[in-house]
């Protein structure tokens, strides 16, 4: 090597900006290899030059983003609900879920504004349309599908302009879907490890969590004589949520471990015992049209949805900090291409 000499000790006359090895020098073992041949490489250790972290960890408040994904969630899965509501002649459940839909989309808005620092910025994004990056496409999305659900909750309010109420209704219901699971699209897109290698499960586990939250909501605020599609929704929403989290869990391997440590891990034991038992406590009270299983039922449901985002969030930038959860993946896809 040009300007140095290796020697036991090391490296002498390295010039750290060109010759730097990656990781912290600690002490060396010795191996024996074939006829008594010692390894002079140390142990690798998994830390970039200088100790500076491989991935920048992500800077967004937990409070802001993680309540954005939520009430997303929320919101898209409380206008499908509405629509259906009102297909089937229940206008005591269409009302809630067309004031919580809005309702939500409002705070998601807010608590990203608040995020981005200035509303300037997010109306920067509407500036272009670009189909590749889940941002773009996202915002654009919010910015068409945040009045219809204005327009859908003024007009059943009012009592008046309904064949444009019932058309906005629709509208919002035919976005929805995109609004619930965007956000997922959104975070697997970055480099996050515990976000990125979940990209294929994630929207579903998304699509779950808000249907849940959509269906507890409108268990605490309709009446149980026409709260049945929310219950069935509440049953089927927690059945995907937990379904596909797990299997996105066992399909990850190693970047699975910051969902079972930490705060994470509370976050989401939390989130799977309040979906489960709200899912049973929705079908009892089909069953005994009790209000007060209804009630307790919503609240579980809004609440585990709500530590479900949480627990994904605090999960993923956990694995930003730690960088053999991006070294070690990419290990082994390399070794797999090799084979």
């Amino acid at each position: 090597m040009t300007g140095s000499d290796i020697t036991r000790g090391g490296m002498e006359g390295a010039r750290p900006a060109r010759e730097a090895m990656p990781g912290a020098q600690g002490p060396r073992r010795r191996r024996r290899r074939g006829r008594g041949e010692q390894s002079m490489v140390p142990e690798a250790e998994f830390a970039s030059y200088y100790g500076r972290p491989i991935l920048h960890q992500p800077t967004w408040k937990p409070l802001d983003i993680a309540g954005y994904l939520c009430l997303g969630g929320l919101a898209g899965s409380s206008s499908l609900l509405a629509a259906g509501a009102q297909a089937t002649g229940r206008p005591a459940l269409a009302r809630p879920a067309k004031l919580g839909a809005v309702g939500a989309i409002t705070l998601s808005l807010g608590a990203l504004v608040h995020d981005l620092g200035r509303p300037g910025r997010f109306l920067n994004m509407l500036r272009v349309l670009k189909p590749t990056s889940p941002m773009s496409v996202g915002s654009w999305l919010l910015a068409g599908y945040a009045p219809l659900t204005a327009i859908a909750a003024a007009t059943d309010v009012a009592g008046r302009y309904r064949l444009v109420g019932s058309a906005a209704t629709a509208a919002s219901a035919v976005l929805g879907p995109a609004v619930v699971t965007y956000t997922a699209v959104l975070i697997a897109d970055t480099a996050v490890p515990s976000w990125h290698e979940g990209f294929r499960q994630l929207p579903f586990v998304f699509a779950g969590s808000g249907a849940s939250a959509a269906a507890g909501l409108a268990l605490v605020c309709s009446p149980a004589d026409q709260a049945g599609p929310a219950r069935r929704m509440a049953v089927l929403g927690a059945a995907l949520e937990l379904g596909a989290f797990r299997a996105m869990k066992r399909h990850m391997g190693l970047v699975a471990e910051p969902y079972e440590e930490g705060r994470a891990l509370v976050l989401l034991r939390t989130a799977e015992l309040l979906t489960a038992g709200g899912a049973a406590l929705a079908a009892c009270a089909g069953r005994y049209r009790d209000r007060r299983l209804a009630v307790a039922a919503g609240a579980a449901l809004l609440t585990g949805s709500a530590a479900l985002r949480f627990g994904v969030f605090h999960a993923g930038v956990a694995s930003a900090q730690d960088p053999k959860y991006t070294v070690l993946p990419q290990r082994e896809r390399l070794a797999a291409r090799a084979r």
